[in-house]
This record gives C-alpha cells, structure tokens and sequence, in this order.
C-alpha cells in the first residue's frame, strides 16, 4: 500500500478511527471504565509488566475513546511522535512543564502569555525552586542573549492571545536545539491545521482543545503533542500526577476534531472582514490582528502560518473603563464571557498592562478583545456599530 499524504482537512475526519476501536461504526465508541478484568494471575502481571499505551490496563490510562483523539491531534502534527490528554488546558501547561524542569532550573517565559501560565510560573514553579525570567515575544533570534546557565526550558505563544504579537518560533527552536534547551508552544491559536509546530522544530505543543478543538463552548480539555524522544517523559510525568480525560470528554473532542477545519475557514473569514472594518472606523485607535500588516510579528506569520482564526483584539482611541463598558454592555449577539473558539462571538475587556513584565504595550485606549463566532459577519458589523455610538455616548 501506497503512503497516504493527505491534507488536514481530510485528517481532521479519518485521523484516529482504527477499525479496531470503531468496529464497523463511524465514531468511536465511548469507552468508559475504571477496573479491568484480567483471565487470570499470569495475564494480571503480564499487563503490569509492560507498556500500557494503547493497551487496556485501568480506567486510568485510558480506552480506545482517549487513544482515537489523542491519536488524531498527533496525526496533525507531521513529525510528532504522540499525545497525551489533559481536562483542561491548563492542567496540559503544569505537566509538560513539571515534565521539563526541575528545582534550580529556569523558565523563560514569553511576556505576553495566557495569564494562567504566568500564574503557574510565578507560584507553582516558584514554590518549587524554579526561576522564571519574561522575554520580549518579538525577540526572535535574540533569545539567545537572554539564555543562562541555568535555562532548561522556552515556552513560547504565538500569537500572544492578548495583544497578537507572532513570535519568530523557527529562530527560537533553531537556538534551544543547539543548546540543549526543551521548547514548548502554546498553539492554541492556530491549532496545527495552520502552524505545524512540531515541523517548526518545537519538542512540545500545547492546546487548550476546550477552543477550537471542541469547538462548543461544552467541554474541558487539553493536549501536548511530543516531538521524537520527548513523549516518554511527558508520559510518564503525567502518571505521576494522575491526569486522564473522561472518555465522554474526549468523545466530544474528537466529534468536534471532525468539523475544525470547516469552522476555521469561517472563523478566519468572518474576522477579516470585521477586523478591517473595525480598521476603518473614526473610533478605532489600533486592531490587532496576526493577518494585518499593523500587527507586530504580522511578516512572521504570513512566512510561517497557513490561515489565521477568529480572535483579535483592538484598542479604542480615547476613552476609559466606563466608556469601554458601555461599548461591550450595548452588544447584542456578541456574549460576554472567558474562552473562546466556539460557534458564538464574544468580546472581553482586556488589560495587557497588568499581566507583563518584560515589555510594556501602549495603546491609545482600553483595549477589546473579539472572539468571532460562526454567525453572519454583517449581523456582527452592525452590533459593533452600535456598540461604537455607545462608546461616543459614554466618552462625551
């Protein structure tokens, strides 16, 4: 049989059904369990004697409903050599990084960060002896001057998901190889269907599949894929520590998986539009968006990233808190709420100041952040419109 080289979009429906798993049905069942039952003694020992991926052993490492989606999200990642699952991003973030640094080690972590990764860095690995220094998310190839003696691990997110700036990951990956350092990408953003990190030279990319995994706005759950080598560790850290997805979890993960690369095209689509109209507007100091040549890192992302997906942000010219609020209370079909990736808009106010600590963003006004959903672009336009004259109400 030939080598199959297809393209994610058909990845995303065959990736991860083994017919051993789905047995003449389309999805893979859900696999739900706790005890195994074993033949015999000879048969007990044996299963604790050896490896147990894809293997049933107990409910704890998982069934062909974990292994099918885990197996899919590597597919993604040409290069890779597996996945683990996680209930949540976060929790996917705490063990690929207890997996790579010890105490004395330490963290250089990417100023414009997911605030629970900062959070993680500063207490979790603080109280376990481990050091943190911030970088610029622009610095690139000049990541090499801020490497010590002691750094053993660069997590980096590209894009930032508060202020979108698109870190030169080659540059950085091409360096930490050469010095012996572990990479780690948040991918959340782009999801591997438009920026292959491990084919970028990343040892372990992280999503929060909560977003456009699932897709729904219904499930909690994470991922890190491995690069070759780096999976066994990641593995075994995660035992430790007792991580497993429910299979109900996983199920609807891997449901969501099928229809991803539909939904980002429409994400992708439906935000530049709305993004460059927000350019245009009289009360729109800046947008940020990673396909916009105004966003910083946005020649980075056209070299390396395949599409862009549905969350930006944009700064408003002038105004405060109030008036800010007054934008985001008048919207009608966008919610107010965390996350995002989901099939409905959302916007946030968002305040990049108070999370950095290496760089400084400065903005003519407060800032918002935009999750665009899967509803009409120009029923969003409008809401936005009238979200605007509310602002220019509140600012006088």
């Amino acid at each position: 049989m030939s080598e199959r080289s297809d393209k994610p979009a058909t990845q995303v429906v065959g990736a991860g059904r083994r017919r051993e798993w789905t047995q003449g049905i389309v999805n893979t069942p859900v696999w739900r369990a706790s005890t195994i039952l074993y033949d015999d003694v000879a048969h007990l020992r044996a299963a604790g004697g050896r490896d147990t991926h894809h293997r049933l052993f107990y409910g704890r490492r998982g069934t062909p409903t974990q292994w099918s989606l885990a197996d899919a999200l590597t597919e993604l990642e040409p290069g890779a050599e597996n996945t683990f699952l996680y209930p949540s991003g976060v929790a996917a973030i705490a063990a690929v990084l207890l997996t790579v640094l010890s105490p004395g080690d330490e963290l250089l972590l990417v100023d414009s960060a997911y605030d629970p990764t900062r959070s993680m860095a500063d207490g979790l690995l603080g109280r376990f002896g481990v050091t943190t220094r911030y970088y610029d998310p622009l610095i690139g190839a000049g990541i090499a001057e801020v490497i010590g003696p002691a750094t053993r691990a660069i997590f980096m997110e590209s894009p930032g998901s508060l202020t979108f700036e698109v870190q030169d990951v080659p540059a950085i990956t091409a360096i930490a190889r050469e010095r012996g350092i572990a990479t780690i990408l948040d991918n959340t953003w782009a999801t591997p269907l438009l920026f292959p990190a491990i084919a970028h030279g990343v040892d372990y990319t992280m999503l929060a599949c909560t977003k456009y995994v699932v897709g729904h706005s219904d499930v909690m759950l994470g991922s890190v894929t491995a690069a070759p080598g780096r999976f066994a560790a990641l593995r075994d850290t995660s035992f430790q520590l007792g991580q497993v997805v429910s299979p109900d979890d996983a199920w609807l993960g891997s449901r969501g998986l099928r229809t991803m690369a539909v939904r980002l095209k429409q994400h992708e689509a439906s935000a530049l539009n709305i993004a460059r109209w927000l350019g245009e507007q009289p009360d729109v100091a800046e947008v940020r968006h990673p396909a916009l040549p105004s966003c910083p890192g946005h020649d980075i992302w056209r070299r390396d990233f395949a599409g862009s997906s549905g969350l930006f942000s944009f700064a408003l010219a002038g105004g405060d808190e109030r008036a800010r609020a007054a934008l985001i209370d008048s919207l009608d079909r966008f919610g107010i709420g965390y996350s995002w990736g989901g099939f409905e808009s959302l916007a946030l106010p968002v305040d990049p100041h108070r999370y950095r600590s290496a760089t400084t963003p400065k903005f003519a006004g407060p800032l918002v952040r935009l999750q665009i959903g899967l509803e009409d672009p120009d029923d969003l336009i409008a809401d936005l419109a009238r979200g605007l004259d509310a602002f220019r109400r509140a600012r006088g």
